[in-house]
């Protein structure tokens, strides 16, 4: 059994002054969950008539991404392609304070205490809309020619589940791996052909929209990342948008005059 000092931050609303509060637990297990920890905060301050805290979850599988907390300034908290839901308390020492924070940026508006609205990214995604494609019943897997490294390549992007954590580690707040990894994963396939080149204009322009920021390549996302999303699709997508400005200027134009 592991002791504790958690510095949470609460806050009532995006209009009020938040701020760090102190407590204290005790006996906690280290082989629970960081999430269950924070349940049994919240039954302790229940149990003493105080309100508890407010965090997002939902999986606890590290599929859904919504655990979005910042343990001791790193996003999802210690350890290495994983949230923080997955993150177990033997990962901490006896006596640790360990200070949690929600995910902060311009465009991650605060609801309350840990939970943030991160339906920016939704609307990123949207932005991008549907493959035109008919699927059409189930193909012959060997009638679509698509090599073994470029299916490997979009089921490594597709792995995104759009946490935000890269943004919050981002000292500009970018999104720019996240909307990178949404971008190639259909870009890559035949599927994904038709749309490719107002997929990636729109993307983009639609995250500028959102106020997110510009990436200066410090890799700070890619560390950060729980699915483990490289950089190199960042630099894919900036050839991709390159390309289809040239086919679309005006689109081109309108996101520069956004920036």
């Amino acid at each position: 059994m592991i002791s504790l000092t958690l510095h949470v931050w609460r806050q009532k609303g995006p209009e009020v002054r938040g701020s760090f509060e102190t407590y204290r637990m005790k006996d906690v297990d280290p082989e629970i969950s960081f999430l269950e920890m924070m349940d049994l905060l919240n039954e302790q301050l229940a149990g003493d008539g105080k309100v508890p805290v407010v965090f997002d979850s939902d999986c606890r599988e590290g599929i859904c991404g919504s655990c979005s907390m910042v343990v001791n300034g790193r996003p999802h908290g210690p350890g290495e392609a994983c949230t923080t839901c997955q993150v177990r308390m033997r990962q901490f020492n006896d006596g640790d304070e360990l200070w949690i924070e929600p995910f902060r940026a311009r465009a991650f508006p605060l609801v309350r205490d840990l939970m943030v609205n991160r339906s920016a990214l939704d609307r990123v995604i949207e932005s991008g809309g549907y493959i035109s494609v008919h699927s059409g019943p189930k193909p012959e897997p060997n009638s679509i020619p698509i090599s073994h490294p470029v299916a490997e390549e979009a089921m490594d992007a597709a792995e995104c589940i759009g946490c935000g954590a890269c943004v919050a580690a981002c000292p500009n707040a970018s999104a720019m791996l996240f909307t990178s990894a949404k971008v190639h994963h259909l870009n890559l396939l035949p599927q994904g052909q038709p749309e490719a080149k107002s997929r990636v204009l729109n993307m983009v322009h639609k995250m500028d929209e959102e106020r997110f920021g510009a990436c200066t390549n410090l890799a700070e996302c890619q560390d950060a990342c729980p699915k483990d999303i490289s950089i190199r699709f960042i630099s894919a997508m900036n050839r991709d948008y390159q390309l289809a400005a040239l086919v679309d200027p005006i689109k081109r134009k309108g996101t520069l005059e956004s920036q």
